[in-house]
């Protein structure tokens, strides 16, 4: 019994550390993925909260993986992260006893800080990194149903 277990978690991590090495490399060629950047930076968030290291390590490792694959400003992700962390996760964990509303509206204030950081680097650097349109909706909606499970 205790072998078929580890057997289980080293599976697990083996899948883990092919999903954050190889997805974002998918997504630069099959480009209606969805990017669950929301879902990267609250496992960040939760990782910063004492989850563990390994709440830490993965998503930032994704996240600089999929911005390097994506060509999308570096670190961005993880400053707004970090944003939304010190300035409205305290007023968001007043919803604590519901654990679901608290990670849904984490990824989706996540989502909005990095889109609003976009927006802004677009404007201050004169480019455009990212278009608004239909599949960003729908990494949005796939961010939320990841935080909900």
């Amino acid at each position: 019994m205790h072998n078929r277990w580890f057997f289980l978690k080293i599976l697990l991590g083996l899948f883990l550390i092919l999903f954050v090495i190889l997805y974002p490399m998918l997504i630069s060629i099959y480009v209606f993925l969805p990017l669950f950047i929301g879902f990267a930076g609250w496992s960040l968030v939760r990782g910063i909260d004492g989850e563990g290291w390994g709440y830490i390590l993965f998503p930032l490792i994704y996240l600089t993986n999929l911005e390097i694959n994506l060509s999308l400003p570096l670190m961005m992700v993880v400053f707004a992260t970090l944003l939304y962390y010190l300035t409205l996760y305290e007023r968001v964990l007043v919803l604590k006893k519901c654990r679901v509303c608290v990670a849904v509206l984490s990824v989706v204030l996540i989502d909005l800080y990095y889109l609003g950081s976009l927006i802004v680097y677009d404007v201050m650097m004169d480019t455009g990194s990212i278009v608004i349109d239909k599949l960003l909706w729908y990494s949005l909606l796939a961010d939320i149903f990841m935080a909900v499970l």
